[in-house]
């Protein structure tokens, strides 16, 4: 049974609003202290209620929050469903905003990081910039470099700056507008090879339509191709002292797997878990894989709480 606080929102110094969620650890089971949970690019605090009973179940408080642009946080334009950032520094300032008001007063012990694909990226920056701030983390399927739908990257990279340049980074790239949750179905979907699951959030968004986000503006992907770069740069990841176990997912249609392979072998202190039939939502897939997450999971933080 999942135990929650209601949600609440946190205030930034511009006054914005981001929505943020304490889930207390399942009673009867010894605490192991608490555990931070980020989302992935359009994602929301109520898809992970799963992934947020299972933590719990395993004595960890959960803390969670909606990224700037997304969920029920603030948008950044008119246009509620366009993936849209000024830069990846406000996801970092929101983190660390997080962390402050929400995490602080439940711990005065470095927290867990669980993260998927985005919010894996922003939490990398974050163990860079802080290397004493979490005690280790598990990212699913972290964004390192981006796949680019058949174009050729060199082609890709060059179109979004483009883009920006003539003025248009407030617009859709290409095709992104039918990312909508309410036109996507389970056959042109590309993130999980579980159709229960994956039904489980269209019929949540369809609820709860002011949740939903399609995908991003050339904006976001410009911003987004410059924090890929400066993660993936030389000495970066040797700079990160915090373990990492990063779960890679071998049918990933989103982010480049050989990425996650070139980073795990600069990390000081970093660990591969090949899922090669995974899709990218890791935490979003069926019940073998899964399980074969939570496995290697369990392993790996249970060396450090």
């Amino acid at each position: 049974m999942i135990v929650a606080s209601t949600p609440r929102f946190i205030t930034t110094r511009d006054g914005k609003r981001l929505r943020c969620q304490v889930f207390d650890a399942a009673s009867g089971i010894p605490g192991r202290g608490v555990c931070v949970l980020l989302h992935g690019q359009t994602e929301f605090i109520e898809k992970y209620l799963e992934v947020i009973g299972e933590l719990q179940g395993r004595g960890f408080t959960v803390a969670t929050f909606d990224w700037p642009g997304q969920g029920g946080s603030y948008r950044f334009l008119a246009d509620p469903l366009k993936a849209h950032v000024g830069n990846f520094s406000e996801y970092d300032s929101a983190l660390w905003l997080f962390m402050d008001e929400v995490v602080k007063p439940l711990t005065d012990k470095p927290p867990v990081i669980l993260a998927h694909s985005m919010g894996g990226h922003i939490s990398l920056r974050a163990m860079h910039d802080r290397p004493n701030a979490f005690k280790c983390a598990v990212l699913s399927a972290p964004k390192l470099r981006a796949l680019t739908g058949g174009y050729p990257p060199v082609l890709a990279r060059a179109a979004c700056w483009l883009e920006n340049q003539i003025g248009a980074s407030n617009d859709w790239v290409w095709g992104m507008d039918q990312r909508d949750p309410h036109l996507v179905t389970f056959d042109t979907q590309l993130v999980t090879s579980d159709r229960t699951r994956f039904q489980r959030t269209q019929d949540f968004v369809r609820k709860h339509p002011d949740l939903r986000l399609a995908g991003s503006t050339w904006g976001w992907l410009e911003q987004a191709y410059r924090s890929m770069a400066t993660v993936m740069a030389p000495g970066y990841a040797e700079a990160i002292l915090t373990p990492i176990l990063i779960c890679a997912a071998g049918k990933d249609r989103i982010v480049d797997v050989t990425a996650e392979h070139e980073f795990i072998r600069r990390l000081p202190h970093g660990q591969l878990f090949d899922m090669p039939e995974a899709e990218h939502e890791i935490l979003m897939e069926s019940d073998p894989i899964r399980a074969r997450f939570w496995s290697a999971f369990d392993a790996f933080v249970g060396k450090f709480v």
